[in-house]
C-alpha cells in the first residue's frame, strides 16, 4: 500500500502544473504554439469566417489540406473557439442597446449566472472589477422592456445603466501580429 503522503505529493505536481500552464499563459509561452501562417489564418477567418480554404491556401502558399489540418489544430487548441454570423440587431427591430452594470453578492451568483443564461436580450455578461461585479450588454426593442429588464435584474442588487448612441469602433478580431 503506498504511504498516505503520496496522493498529496499527487495533488501538489497537479497544481503545479496547472499553475506552471497559468504562468506560461499569462507571460505569452502559450502564444508561441502560433507561427506567422497561423497567424495570418486566424486573420483571414476573423475578417471573414467563410472564407473558402482555397482562398486561405493561396493567401498563405499552402495546400487545402494542409491549411486545413492547420485549422483543425488551432481549433483543438482553443485558438479558433467558433464561427459566427455578426447580425445587425437594428434590422430585427432591437433598437435599444445598452450597457447594464449589477453588483451581486457573491452568494448570489450562481442563481444570477442561471437567471442570464435564460435571457436572450442579455448579449453578454462579464464578471469584472470596481464598483459594479458584472457588466452586461443587452438589446431591447423599446426603453419600455429595458425597464422592465432593470427592474427584474434589481432584486440581485444595484444596477447602473448606459444606453448606447451609437458605436463607431465596433466587435473586431483580436490582433494577431507579433
Amino acid at each position: 500500500m503506498p504511504p498516505a503522503h503520496s496522493n498529496r505529493r499527487g495533488e501538489y505536481e497537479a497544481k503545479s502544473c496547472l499553475l506552471l500552464d497559468s504562468l506560461l499563459f499569462l507571460y505569452g509561452e502559450e502564444e508561441s504554439m502560433m507561427d506567422d501562417i497561423d497567424r495570418k489564418i486566424v486573420k483571414l477567418l476573423q475578417a471573414n469566417a467563410r472564407i473558402s480554404l482555397k482562398t486561405i491556401a493561396e493567401n498563405t502558399f499552402l495546400s487545402s489540406p494542409a491549411v486545413s489540418a492547420r485549422i483543425e489544430k488551432l481549433e483543438k487548441d482553443g485558438i479558433i473557439c467558433g464561427y459566427h454570423a455578426e447580425i445587425d440587431p437594428m434590422k430585427l427591430g432591437y433598437h435599444i442597446l445598452a450597457f447594464v452594470n449589477l453588483d451581486v453578492v457573491p452568494d448570489d451568483k450562481a442563481v444570477f449566472y442561471e437567471y442570464a443564461e435564460s435571457i436572450p436580450n442579455i448579449l453578454e455578461c462579464n464578471c469584472v472589477t470596481g464598483e459594479y461585479s458584472m457588466l452586461m450588454k443587452v438589446a431591447f426593442q423599446s426603453t419600455m422592456e429595458l425597464d422592465i429588464f432593470i427592474g427584474q435584474l434589481q432584486k440581485f442588487g444595484k444596477t447602473s445603466t448606459q444606453i448606447v448612441f451609437s458605436t463607431h469602433v465596433g466587435p473586431r478580431g483580436i490582433d494577431v501580429e507579433d
